[in-house]
C-alpha cells in the first residue's frame, strides 16, 4: 500500500501500452512540453537505481512532460523508438527525438537537459 502512495504522487507518468504512449505524446505536442523518456526494465538494477534521479528531474523542470517505458511491458514503443539497452533516456520535441543517452550517468543526464531547455 506504501509503494502505491509513492506511485501516486510520482511526477514521472508510466506508460503502460502503445496507446497510452500515443495520447501523451498528442498532449505534448498539444501544450508545446518536450518529453523525457526512461526506457526502463524491471530487472535492469542500473534502471531502477536511476528512478529516483528521474523523479527529482521532474520535480525540478515541470514544463518537460516525464514518461516512464518499461520495454518488456512496452515493446512497440521500445522498439520504435530503437531502444537496444537500458537505460535509455529520449528527450522528444515535437514528437521528434532530439536527445539519446544510454546509460545511467546523472550529471550527464541533466546537462543535456539543461542544454535543451536553454534553447
Amino acid at each position: 500500500m506504501e509503494a502505491r502512495q509513492q506511485i501516486s504522487k510520482s511526477r514521472v507518468l508510466k506508460v503502460e501500452s502503445k496507446e497510452s504512449w500515443e495520447s501523451f505524446m498528442a498532449q505534448a505536442k498539444n501544450q508545446g512540453s518536450s518529453v523525457f523518456v526512461h526506457f526502463s526494465a524491471s530487472w535492469c538494477v542500473p534502471s531502477l537505481a536511476m528512478n529516483s534521479y528521474v523523479e527529482e528531474l521532474a520535480a525540478i523542470y515541470q514544463d518537460i512532460l516525464f514518461l516512464n517505458v518499461d520495454v518488456d511491458e512496452v515493446k512497440e514503443v521500445a522498439s520504435k523508438m530503437e531502444v537496444k539497452a537500458m537505460p535509455t533516456f529520449i528527450i522528444l520535441r515535437d514528437g521528434i527525438p532530439v536527445n539519446k543517452m544510454v546509460g545511467a550517468n546523472p550529471e550527464e543526464l541533466k546537462r543535456r537537459i539543461e542544454v535543451l531547455m536553454n534553447h
